[in-house]
């Protein structure tokens, strides 16, 4: 796993524990710890495609 999606990975954790850790009443936060993991993990697996841990093959066989 290259740095990069290992970062990214870490980030995607941490923005879940701080979405759950958060108060139901803090609404705008939740929302936005929401968006940080859905950033982080797309880019956590673009990643994870540009270092290559996830082969894909156009020719389906």
């Amino acid at each position: 796993m290259s740095k990069s999606a290992l970062s990214f990975l870490i980030l995607t954790v941490m923005s879940v524990a701080v979405d759950l850790l958060l108060p139901a009443q803090a609404v705008e936060g939740n929302l936005m710890a929401k968006i940080a993991v859905g950033v982080f993990a797309s880019l956590f697996v673009g990643a994870l495609v540009v270092g290559r841990r996830i082969k894909f093959d156009p020719v389906l066989r």
